[in-house]
């Protein structure tokens, strides 16, 4: 019979997994408005252990309160730092070592899965209805969109980056075996 993990066992779980894992995450959100789209993206990026966040304008920051309440305190485990444009958050992002891939819908956009994404990665993810930002696209190392097989055209982008910072963990745990 299988029952569920007490909080220390739960704790240990996700300590070896840590441990285990060879991967640096960051993001940069190019415009990401709404507050509880970003405190749902901050409390995933804490969550796969995210080092930094740059927050491109008009994007909502952690000081925002409507952001700390659906954060429910993750930004204390994240650095971040507001940057003027996406060209400049991704030149910052690419001198920290990483790999940038935008995640966003276009005709050269490749499934994120097929994407060699190393262990230092960055993804990039724009606004609700207009997506990243045409001069942020043109600076990214990678265009990767999730593949979907329902009638639904796009998730919310909370949601695509919980599944894409899933998706380069998921990498680096195969690459790992």
């Amino acid at each position: 019979m299988t029952k569920p993990l007490t909080p220390t066992e739960l704790k240990r779980l996700h300590r070896d997994r840590r441990r285990t894992t060879d991967l640096r995450l960051s993001l940069i959100l190019d415009g990401v408005q709404k507050p509880f789209n970003v405190g749902a993206i901050l409390r995933s990026a804490a969550a796969y252990k995210a080092e930094t966040i740059w927050f491109v304008p008009p994007s909502a920051t952690p000081d925002e309160p409507k952001v700390a309440k659906t954060a429910l305190g993750c930004d204390r485990l994240l650095t971040w730092s507001q940057i003027p444009t996406g060209v400049e958050a991704v030149a910052a992002a690419k001198a920290a070592g990483y790999v940038t891939v935008a995640i966003e819908l276009t005709t050269s956009a490749q499934p994120l899965f097929d994407i060699d994404l190393g262990p230092a990665v960055c993804l990039v993810l724009g606004h609700e209805e207009r997506g990243v930002k045409k001069d942020t696209l043109s600076m990214v190392d990678h265009i990767g969109y999730l593949p979907q097989l329902g009638k639904v055209g796009s998730l919310n982008v909370a949601q695509a980056g919980t599944v894409a910072l899933y998706e380069v963990a998921r990498q680096r745990w195969s690459a790992d075996d």
